[in-house]
């Protein structure tokens, strides 16, 4: 698989990582399979899809355990990303903390779940409104110092964006967010030390980030995992309005996956129908092959819990989409919300 730089250390991944937060996280906890889970996260190294995206509060703690137990025997073969700055607490309350010495104690659990002595991307989930991003940052800067981790990266998941409709790259009726303050936090922590990575939700029909947060990061030569890559799994063409979600299962509280919206954004699943159709492949592979076509700085990051996921997955960096099917999915409407 191609690999892709990220930041000015020139860390190296594969094209397309593998999100491994429904693994233990966010999803219907009675699909969660350990031993699935474990051989999903093997696929992933065997296909080039070697960075491993989690985080602490990812269970908590256990999607890091689990992704220890790869590593033990495959360290070499991956490129791991972990996140630090959010505790949960009593029914899933989650709470910034940005605090240098909870850092420094967090980094130093991480490596202990994930028996490695080094994080290759240490991405802070959210900035902690009673600290000082500059603080925080710095004692994130103290790790990479200290050889604990290569590189520092930001999470903008959950960033509140400014939205209007204006045309994009070319992109007809596009509805597109400001990531502006994100921005700013960005422009102040660079200040400190180089943002090698920043990790927010772009998809097919989630594009906020093209308007601002894509522009800054390539022209400063920082990565961009997209996170969210196929929709929550919209983009796959598997799920049908109506269908329902258990309770513990995020996508039952997102007003995108009420009966009516699933309904209303068929015509996006349908257009990545159509351009599949011609080379084989599936809808989620042409939603991804049209992120990696955004510029070499952008790694989608799909999350999967089984291989065949992983492997059909990693096999659309290998799709190359024509000019007609580029111009075929611009005339899409946009998503709507």
């Amino acid at each position: 698989m191609e690999r892709r730089t990220i930041g000015a250390g020139a860390l190296r991944a594969g094209a397309i990582g593998l999100g491994c937060m429904p693994m233990s996280w966010g999803y219907t906890r009675s699909q969660q399979d350990l031993e699935r889970s474990l051989r999903a996260v093997h696929a992933a190294l065997d296909t080039g899809s070697n960075l491993l995206d989690t985080a602490d509060m990812y269970g908590p703690f256990t999607n890091e355990l689990l992704i220890g137990r790869v590593l033990k025997e495959r360290r070499d073969e991956a490129f791991v990303a972990t996140k630090c700055g959010l505790l949960v607490g009593v029914d899933q309350h989650v709470v910034a903390n940005g605090r240098p010495g909870y850092v420094r104690r967090a980094c130093d659990a991480s490596l202990r779940r994930l028996q490695t002595d080094v994080i290759d991307l240490y991405l802070l989930h959210r900035a902690d409104p009673e600290v000082p991003v500059e603080e925080t940052w710095g004692a994130m800067a103290e790790l990479v110092t200290a050889g604990k981790v290569r590189a520092l990266g930001l999470s903008a998941m959950g960033a509140r964006a400014v939205r209007r409709t204006a045309p994009v790259a070319g992109v007809h009726g596009l509805h597109v967010g400001r990531y502006e303050e994100t921005v700013r936090l960005l422009d102040r922590v660079q200040q400190v030390f180089p943002v090698a990575a920043v990790q927010a939700e772009l998809s097919f029909w989630s594009r906020e980030a093209l308007d601002t947060l894509l522009p800054w990061c390539t022209t400063r030569g920082v990565g961009l995992l997209a996170a969210m890559p196929l929709g929550n799994g919209f983009l796959t063409g598997t799920l049908t309005p109506g269908q329902g979600f258990e309770p513990d299962d995020i996508r039952a509280r997102h007003p995108r996956f009420t009966a009516e919206m699933m309904a209303a954004n068929q015509p996006v699943v349908a257009g990545l129908r159509r351009v599949a159709a011609r080379h084989g492949a599936t809808p989620g592979q042409v939603a991804l092959a049209w992120l990696l076509r955004l510029g070499h700085q952008v790694i989608p990051v799909p999350g999967a819990k089984r291989e065949e996921w992983v492997r059909e997955n990693a096999r659309a960096a290998g799709l190359s989409l024509t000019p007609r099917d580029l111009a075929e999915l611009a005339a899409l409407p946009p998503a709507r919300d």
